[in-house]
């Protein structure tokens, strides 16, 4: 939390002076704030965000502000290799891998779209997530990162969000039930709607660790008071024609891998059962040639 110190000072002008205010110096500092804020719940010293190529830039630079208001705590991007991850417009510089991370405090997965897909297919990540998620506190995705997750097995069970295209579709691909919150947390998982949900989500998580007036001093530090110019951001308050603009446009790019994927999940059950009949029928003949 960058909070700013003054000994003394003036107050301003258009303000009225408040003899109750707390006055704060360099040797009360720490002192005053355990007084206000309290003491954490938990000890969270390391919280790292993994990035790729073609994730959305606010789902992971969201969380990455949020926080950065966590004292005491180190936040830092993990992708498959450092240097530059590109995010649309966006580029970031990633100094640490997945190979060098052996354990975090709290790990979250931001999402994307057809990028996020392939990742749900990538092994030695999903790997990786099932190591660390070992090692976390808080495991946690924002937007479509739940599908990561989900893929690694840690949804299986269990209640979520995600991004509302397909959300109860694509959860029940891995085995999680879906629930149209902003955010929703079920043991130590904690998953975000789409996008700008995911500061939601962060602001939720601090809450948890530090409690409300802690989250408040962060929500003031980031001037935290969205106010949309009108209704809108889920289905269920856009008008039906945006709306089905907007799912369309995603099908395009999602629904030829979607659809792709169930016809292998399709052939894979169909040879499975192949090699079952097959196995049985071995297995009656070397019983027949017994008996005889």
């Amino acid at each position: 939390m960058h909070l700013h110190c003054q000994a003394q000072s003036n107050p301003p002008q258009n303000v009225s002076p408040d003899t109750s205010q707390i006055k704060i110096n360099l040797f009360n500092h720490k002192k005053v704030m355990n007084e206000i804020f309290g003491t954490p719940n938990m000890d969270i010293r390391t919280i790292g965000i993994f990035v790729y190529d073609g994730f959305f830039t606010l789902d992971a630079i969201g969380p990455m502000a949020v926080f950065s208001e966590l004292m005491d705590t180190k936040v830092f991007y993990i992708s498959h290799k450092k240097g530059l991850v590109k995010s649309g417009r966006t580029q970031i510089y990633v100094s640490h891998t997945i190979n060098e991370i052996k354990e975090l405090d709290i790990l979250v997965i931001p999402g994307g779209s057809t990028a996020t897909w392939h990742l749900t297919k990538d092994t030695a990540l999903l790997n990786w997530i099932r190591k660390i998620d070992k090692t976390t506190q808080i495991t946690a995705s924002v937007c479509t990162g739940a599908w990561i997750l989900g893929a690694a097995g840690l949804l299986q069970g269990k209640k979520a969000t995600t991004h509302w295209y397909r959300a109860q579709e694509m959860l029940g691909r891995f085995g999680a039930t879906y629930e149209s919150k902003r955010y929703v947390n079920d043991g130590k998982y904690w998953t975000s709607a789409g996008v700008t949900a995911g500061m939601d989500m962060c602001l939720a998580i601090i809450q948890y660790i530090r409690g409300d007036k802690y989250t408040q001093g962060a929500m003031l530090d980031l001037e935290y008071d969205p106010q949309p110019p009108i209704e809108g951001g889920i289905p269920a308050k856009s008008d039906p024609k945006v709306f089905q603009f907007m799912q369309t446009m995603y099908d395009y790019g999602m629904l030829p891998l979607i659809r792709n994927d169930n016809e292998e999940k399709k052939a894979n059950t169909s040879n499975n059962k192949s090699k079952k009949k097959t196995k049985h029928k071995s297995c009656e003949t070397k019983q027949n040639h017994c008996h005889e």
